[in-house]
């Protein structure tokens, strides 16, 4: 009898970049004093379990609809060895490579956007692009959207048109944080049930707790297996693994003076010696 290792050695390791994606996002707001960090509290497991076990580098394309959630894709980048820590370093000075709102100069991702809600339909376009150069299914074009996105109809148009031409090489992640700069997203625009809706434009919808490394891989598994457009939804929070934020902290963005910032660093430092 043989036992898979397999499930239990990617979650191990997507946990570790999870913690890593944290602690580098911290070092490079803490700096500054406030920053993009709940965006990178929030989708550090999705983002592990994407670079950990499904994105193929080189082959697929990984696109970042909302421009402030770059941040945890340069931490993952420094992680792989494609950024330098000199570069975390600069992060968001002036004439800097890794400017803190990506940029279509941005490194780490084949498309980032600065307005919201226009990642999707980059994304639709570069899968359209396979099927008629005749490539399609040969490679994945993986998605990080917000729920705040979820506000603007773009979003929708994307979806309709994907469900429509069947475009089944894009998964999207759906970092559902209930997070955006004007407060919760609950409070401002009802935006439930999100699979439902989804499902309705003739997607493969799958709810799960977005700092499930489990939970996030099972469903990924599922969603590029399917042949129709798919999303995971991950319902997350922008204070999560970080104990030492204040339980009012602005997901959006984080105030993170000197005495907070050591403390954030320490315990995410402890934690990556555990």
């Amino acid at each position: 009898m043989t036992t898979d290792t397999t499930a239990p050695t990617l979650a191990r390791s997507a946990e570790q970049l999870a913690r890593r994606i944290r602690l580098r996002a911290v070092q490079m707001i803490s700096p500054h004093g406030y920053g993009y960090l709940g965006q990178a509290l929030s989708s550090a497991e999705q983002l592990a379990v994407l670079h950990s076990g499904h994105l193929r580098q080189g082959i697929d394309r990984f696109v970042v609809s909302p421009g402030h959630y770059i941040i945890g894709a340069y931490a993952v980048a420094r992680e792989a060895g494609r950024l330098s820590d000199a570069d975390l370093a600069d992060y968001g000075n002036d004439g800097a490579l890794l400017e803190s709102i990506g940029t279509e100069t941005s490194p780490a991702v084949d498309l980032t956007c600065g307005s919201l809600s226009q990642g999707l339909s980059g994304a639709l376009g570069l899968a359209l692009a396979d099927r008629l150069h005749g490539s399609e299914g040969d490679r994945k074009t993986y998605v990080l959207i917000s729920d705040g996105e979820l506000e603007e109809g773009q979003t929708w148009e994307a979806a309709m048109f994907a469900g429509h031409h069947r475009l089944g090489d894009v998964v999207v992640l759906l970092d559902a944080n209930d997070s955006q700069v004007d407060g919760p997203v609950s409070s401002i625009t009802t935006v439930e049930p999100i699979a439902d809706k989804w499902r309705a434009f003739g997607w493969y919808a799958e709810d799960v707790d977005g700092h499930s490394v489990e939970q996030l891989d099972t469903a990924l598994r599922r969603a590029i297996d399917d042949p129709r457009p798919a999303v995971v939804i991950a319902r997350t929070s922008t204070v999560h693994g970080l104990d030492c934020l204040p339980a009012d902290a602005d997901g959006h963005f984080i105030k993170l003076p000197a005495d907070l910032a050591a403390r954030a660093l320490a315990e995410l430092e402890d934690d990556d010696d555990a």
